[in-house]
């Protein structure tokens, strides 16, 4: 059976989707039928991710549908949320699929808040089970050999696919696996076994020699690209290598064997046995060499019959000529397969869970177009209250239309009685007050939030310059001092915003101040209201006069002109337009979104009408006012003027300012008080935000330095070091007068005692000694307690032991017995320093010994060879 290449899958880590993305959908859509739908759809997400990851999976298309549909819907959820990490943080770690812990093997995990790290890895384990499902299909048949085909050629697609994003998606170097370098290899290795399958079926089909060659040489050539991609390095098992070398010549040599079939039937007998030979010798590399990866007895056997008949012919028959190999003409190549093209969704069953959500480019366009929207809105009406408030203030500084209904002088102008009954329905002064008493609440409240947001970012940003600093490189990860960039300008966005909003609060209460004690006059009975305001000489005679009417025409006209007002700015505020539709075409045909050309077309279509109103009802006030002021100046100057009229026009006109400043900061302290409330819910989802990524970050943080504190602990615990020179080997006398020599320490871990080796024949030169005297006139062994060391032995037969050295064996060949370890026996006194053929220092001689270091008989040498 032929040998194909499968990969194993990567190991993920479980992870949590529902909890972020479903905090998401909360605080993204509001309550209602589609945020529920959401919410369903993230538990389905996270239901298809462990049935594609959390469990073994089977060498079946089943599986391979799940992991489809996983990648299909990464695919499809990825532009719909914002996944980053300084965002919405999921943390997706992974394991190396070739590393097996080993120090030197790459990294064994990375974990990354990537959702392109996870569509990578999830691709790779789709092309690794499609290379395991291709290696187990029967190819005796026609089914297995198309499905065979077709899978091996889809791992070589995603597999490239990887090679060509893998960089872009992660940003930072990727684990060996996934490497560009391995998935490219990898591509190609896929792409040689399919190109292989369709040589196997054109051979069962029987199809012409020409065509099988050509099939043949093209997987020979496929095998061979990915053998030189991967000769030199070390990114794949080492099984791989050889295999891909065989099925480089086997491929080759099937090529060569098909060719000269096709020799012959051309009566190119020469040819024929040099494409034969070239083949046995292809093969027959092969089974010398890689025998344990791939069997090829079988076409030995077929290319050697097939050569033997031939060269029988040639010698007895043709006796043609036999070329040279490099003579002969290249064989042609057909490519029948190419990496399938990894364009979602893959799945055959996909349907996208989030269908409705609109992806994260148009919902960020529908976010800065409402602001747009609000900007245009606030803009308008704003342009129409103020217009409105400086009516109400000339009115008022003429004492208008007070001065109208006050022609009697001793009773409460109707105006002026209104207002007071408009600001007693308001809440009068206790109203105010409280809304003035709740703003600094609201005020801190938000400044709590906000601070406590901040303070997580600055605690875990000096925990990870602390952690930066002290593992140095090795802290790899994003620092957050960058990666927290984005929320600290926001951060720093709504402290500016509470600080205007503080100067805006100062200023309605400077104003309120002003007023207070005409508003606090407004609020009081109608009686004591009447009593408070100065009486003057009546002006009855001006009741009739056309000057009075004419005022009272104009002020009805400008009554109308802040009534259209009202209804315009009504209608400003009802205009509703979706723009999801014009963005999601417009990324659906450009592939982007010019936001600002489209909002700003739409919004002058939808308010240009309104601005041409409004601009006009300015004009209309304008000119209203002006022939105001006018006949104002000929009321004045017709009505009697005394002291006592003066003082009552003052406070008349004190009261109706009064009126119209307590409306005014009524709805300026209303809306304070909005703000703050909306503000608390924006500075909720800030902290929120924030917590989120701290947490994100704690968590990285603690595997990174899991992963540090493996590392370390697999180090070796010192540096290598040079030995001295003294413990270095010497080199050979130049003389019979050269010193002798210091030894060289052997290791201090004898792992295993050397065997003899066989019976050697008897050394046919004498092995010289480090010193000019012979071995046979060294000094006796001293006692066990200081023993002399023993010269160098030259290389040759093993050497005989000595008696009184128990314990001690044969040593190998360049073996240098001048070891500090080399008894490895328990109780050994330690040996001091001596030259070769030096005694050792005097000691205290043993009882019944002889004083160490004076000559002593040499013991009786053992024989070379056993006796018999």
């Amino acid at each position: 059976m032929a040998t194909f290449i499968s990969v194993p899958l990567k190991k993920s880590s479980e992870v949590d989707l529902v909890k972020p993305l479903s905090k998401f959908v909360t605080s993204t859509y509001p309550a209602s039928e589609d945020q529920g739908e959401y919410l369903r759809a993230v538990e389905e997400l996270n239901k298809l991710r462990k049935s594609a990851l959390g469990r073994p999976l089977d060498k079946h298309e089943s599986s391979l549908e799940i992991l489809l549909r996983y990648y299909d819907q990464l695919c499809a959820v990825e532009p719909k949320f914002p996944f980053s990490e300084n965002q919405l943080c999921l943390t997706f770690t992974w394991k190396d699929a070739f590393d097996k812990g080993s120090l030197f093997g790459g990294s064994v995990k990375l974990a990354l808040a990537s959702l392109g790290y996870e569509k990578t890895c999830v691709l790779f384990n789709v092309a690794a089970l499609a290379s395991q499902i291709a290696s187990e299909q029967n190819l005796d048949n026609d089914e297995g050999l198309k499905t065979s085909a077709k899978y091996y050629q889809l791992a070589s697609g995603a597999f490239g696919h990887i090679k060509d994003t893998v960089l872009s998606a992660l940003n930072r170097e990727p684990t060996m696996d996934i490497s560009p370098e391995t998935v490219g290899t990898l591509s190609l290795i896929m792409l040689a076994q399919a190109q292989e399958v369709f040589f196997l079926k054109a051979t069962s089909d029987k199809m012409k020699d020409a065509v099988i060659a050509k099939l043949a040489n093209q997987a020979a050539d496929f095998y061979g690209d990915a053998f030189k991609q991967c000769q030199y390095k070390d990114n794949l098992p080492k099984e791989v290598l050889p295999v891909l070398a065989a099925k480089h010549c086997i491929m080759q040599a099937n090529a060569e064997l098909h060719q000269s079939v096709l020799a012959k039937q051309k009566k190119r007998f020469g040819e024929e046995i040099a494409r034969l030979q070239h083949a046995a010798e292809l093969v027959k590399t092969v089974a010398s060499r890689y025998d344990e990866y791939v069997s090829v007895k079988d076409l030995t056997d077929k290319i050697n019959r097939s050569l033997t008949a031939a060269k029988k012919d040639n010698d007895f028959i043709y006796h043609d000529r036999v070329p040279e190999v490099k003579d002969l003409e290249q064989i042609g190549k057909a490519a029948l397969v190419k990496p399938t093209a990894i364009t979602p969704p893959l799945s055959q069953k996909f349907s996208d869970l989030f269908e409705k959500m609109v992806p994260m480019a148009v919902q960020q366009s529908m976010s800065i177009y409402s602001q747009r929207k609000a900007e245009t809105v606030n803009r308008l009406v704003g342009t129409m209250r103020e217009a409105t408030n400086l009516c109400n203030g000339v009115l008022a500084s003429l004492n208008l239309p007070a001065a109208l209904e006050d022609l009697s002088g001793d009773s409460i102008p109707q105006s002026i009685a209104e207002k007071a009954r408009n600001v007693v329905q308001h809440g009068g002064l206790q109203s105010i007050e409280q809304l003035i008493k709740d703003l600094p609440e609201l005020l801190t409240r938000n400044r709590e939030i906000l601070d406590e947001s901040l303070k997580m970012l600055d605690n875990e940003e000096t925990t990870d310059n602390e952690l930066r600093t002290k593992f140095s490189q090795r802290w790899s990860r994003t620092p957050s001092g960058d990666l927290y960039k984005p929320l600290r300008s926001e951060g720093a966005n709504f402290r500016n915003i509470l600080d205007k909003a503080v100067q805006a609060d100062q200023v309605v209460r400077d104003r309120y101040n002003t007023h207070c004690d005409m508003i606090a006059l407004l609020c009081k009975p109608e009686n004591e209201l009447n009593a408070a305001i100065p009486s003057a000489n009546p002006t009855k005679t001006l009741q009739g006069s056309e000057v009075v009417n004419v005022l009272r025409s104009l002020l009805a006209q400008l009554e109308e002109v802040k009534k259209e007002r009202e209804t315009i700015e009504g209608e400003i505020k009802s205009v509703t337009f979706d723009m999801s539709t014009t963005f999601l075409t417009a990324l659906a045909q450009d592939g982007a979104i010019n936001e600002e050309q489209l909002s700003l077309g739409q919004l002058d279509q939808l308010y240009g009408s309104y601005n041409q109103r409004v601009q006009a009802s300015l004009r209309t006030q304008e000119e209203l006012l002006g022939k105001v002021q006018t006949s104002h100046q000929e009321f004045s100057s017709l009505k009697q003027s005394n002291a006592d009229s003066n003082q009552r026009e003052e406070v008349l006109k004190k009261l109706a300012s009064a009126h119209d400043s307590y409306m005014e900061i009524s709805n300026n302290l209303r809306e304070g008080t909005k703000f703050y409330n909306d503000l608390t819910e924006i500075l909720l989802k800030f902290q929120n935000k924030c917590s989120d990524i701290v947490f994100a970050r704690k968590t990285e943080r603690d595997e990174l330095l899991k992963d540090l504190q493996q590392s370390i602990a697999r180090e070796p615990s010192a540096p290598a070091f040079n030995v001295p020179a003294y413990q270095s080997t010497p080199a050979a006398p130049s003389g019979p007068a050269a010193p002798a020599p210091g030894p060289t320490p052997a290791p201090r871990t004898v792992f295993s005692k050397p065997q003899p080796p066989a019976r050697p024949p008897p050394p046919s030169v004498i092995p010289q000694a480090a010193s000019t005297t012979p071995a046979s006139s060294q000094p006796a062994a001293a006692p066990t307690n200081n023993p002399p060391p023993m010269a160098p032995q030259a290389q040759g037969p093993p050497y005989p032991t000595y008696q009184g050295y128990p314990g001690y064996y044969q040593m190998p060949m360049g073996y240098n017995p001048y070891a500090y370890g080399q008894y490895n026996m328990p109780n050994m006194p330690y040996m001091p320093y001596q030259t070769p053929g030096q005694g050792g220092y005097p000691g205290t001689a043993p009882a019944g010994q002889p004083y160490p270091g004076y000559p002593q008989q040499p013991p009786q040498q053992q024989p070379y060879y056993p006796q018999q």
